[in-house]
């Protein structure tokens, strides 16, 4: 199965057990996906290096490695969207699974309809990349050096991504259309300052010592490059093109689901500790303090906002 872009829609779907794996298998290929199940995560890391899907599901407790592991051996070699599912409801496993690289994280049970929400919201998010030129695919090939603007100091961005296997054809699939939610009433943000960020080169931004180009999806703090996920850079990307505007988690929640306006899909307190636990791992990436901030504040109550310029009014 295609999408409207004409790149095959491949999920992995790694779950050791039978019956939860014969479930994502419905919803996935009634989302009209191909797919490819395995019961370990081991399995689970060959067959996205293989298959270099659009999305990946890993179970946490698993035999052999559990899917936090299998997590950090995926970024290493892919792009895909990895969603978790897991029994574990601790706060701390939160942040570990989303700190080793997975984009959404579902607990068990977990509704069908609910899924299918996020695989839309997840298509929609990879075409607003695309269009956007951001360079997200379904698919990604190895990545190729990427020049983007001068950074201080003449240093130009480069993949951190090696190569991967050939990719074999994907297997045949269900031939379902996506259905996207309709909009509803705009989602309420909070006046923005009139602080303006720096610009660097033809598209990177600075605010102090933290550089974000969008074209290369590059972060460097003092020409050091900062390692983030998708989801991390996206977050940092949105709060640096509001500036001084506070974004509440409903609001983040939204931006990375590519929607700008309130949906039929809920935005639920599961989604809005999700955004409070990328938001923990971005900031500790960034060697940044929740209690004495450098680049990004906490506005108790409401969201999240760029720290004003050092010298600046708040």
């Amino acid at each position: 199965m295609n999408d409207s872009s004409g790149v095959p829609k491949t999920a992995v779907i790694v779950e050791d057990d039978a019956e939860i794996r014969h479930l994502l298998v419905e919803v996935f290929e009634g989302a009209g996906f191909s797919t490819v199940s395995v019961g370990n995560g081991i399995d689970g890391v060959q067959a996205v290096i293989s298959y270099q899907p659009t999305v990946t599901t890993l179970d946490i407790n698993m035999p052999g490695i559990d899917g936090f592991e299998a997590a950090r051996r995926i970024r290493q070699q892919s792009d895909t969207y990895i969603i978790m599912l897991t029994g574990l409801k601790e706060e701390a496993d939160l942040v570990l699974g989303l700190g080793a690289g997975a984009d959404e994280y579902l607990t068990k049970p977990f509704r069908p309809r609910e899924l299918r929400a996020r695989l839309d919201a997840i298509l929609r998010r990879r075409e607003t990349a695309q269009s956007a030129g951001a360079g997200t695919t379904a698919a990604p090939a190895p990545r190729q050096e990427q020049v983007g603007p001068s950074f201080p100091g003449g240093r130009h961005p480069v993949s951190r991504h090696g190569d991967t296997d050939a990719v074999p054809p994907p297997p045949s699939g269900a031939s379902a259309t996506m259905v996207i939610a309709e909009s509803g009433g705009e989602v309420p943000a909070s006046p923005a300052s009139d602080g303006a960020l720096e610009h660097v080169g033809s598209t990177a931004v600075r605010h102090r010592d933290l550089v974000l180009d969008p074209d290369s999806r590059i972060v460097l703090i003092d020409d050091r490059e900062v390692d983030l996920t998708r989801t991390e850079f996206d977050l940092l990307a949105t709060l640096m093109e509001s500036k001084r505007r506070v974004r509440t988690k409903a609001d983040l929640t939204l931006v990375l689901r590519g929607e700008s306006y309130v949906t039929s899909y809920f935005v639920g307190e599961a989604d809005k500790r999700a955004i409070e636990a990328h938001m923990t791992n971005l900031r500790r990436k960034l060697g940044d303090s929740p209690t004495n901030p450098r680049y990004i504040e906490t506005v108790r109550g409401v969201g999240y906002r760029l720290t004003a310029e050092a010298g600046s009014p708040a």
